[in-house]
């Protein structure tokens, strides 16, 4: 596997290594060791998978307590896939990393806790799968407007736009009015 930092300490880009034949392919998504050496110590106990259509834009979540690691990845599709720091004693709080996540790339993005997630659906439809450090807690989960100009995601709308949101989505508040970690 190959662990590719980002700007923001502890989120990392993951690229499988991929054997290749005329059967088809095979590679590692999860190997304890491997991630442990990249700096990355997590066990998963929960495991998700959306499909979203085209345009759809999910997030920004976070849970403010339970807070969970995630690594994510597509099965089918392509998404912008986006994570922000929400960490107040970090000196990256409020920035953003964005990476485009394929089938076809078969890259994965580590968000660790402590961090906002979300993604846009670039493809006519994605599948899209969340391997999580802690269970989902419904009574601790936050979101944050996907379009909070204090944030500036840039995210690849086009021609105008309009995303597809959920009403929580929709329900979402600025990163100044939001709960964040310490």
């Amino acid at each position: 596997m190959i662990f590719t930092a980002t700007q923001i300490s502890d989120v990392f880009i993951v690229e499988p290594v991929v054997f290749e034949d005329p059967r088809g392919i095979f590679m590692e998504i999860w190997q304890a060791q491997k991630f442990k050496e990249a700096g990355i110590n997590a066990s998963f106990v929960q495991i998700n998978q959306s499909r979203s259509s085209y345009g759809t834009i999910r997030g920004l979540h976070y849970q403010i307590q339970q807070a969970q690691g995630k690594l994510v990845r597509v099965l089918h599709g392509e998404v912008f896939d986006v994570v922000v720091d929400l960490r107040k004693s970090s000196p990256t709080y409020g920035q953003w990393v964005g990476e485009v996540l394929s089938a076809g790339n078969r890259k994965m993005i580590w968000v660790p806790p402590g961090f906002a997630h979300g993604f846009q659906v670039l493809s006519e439809f994605a599948e899209f799968e969340y391997s999580c450090t802690d269970y989902y807690a419904p009574e601790h989960e936050r979101t944050i407007r996907w379009d909070d100009p204090d944030i500036g995601i840039d995210w690849p709308l086009q021609d105008a736009q309009t995303p597809l949101l959920s009403e929580r989505d929709l329900a979402g508040v600025s990163m100044k009015e939001a709960d964040v970690y310490a």
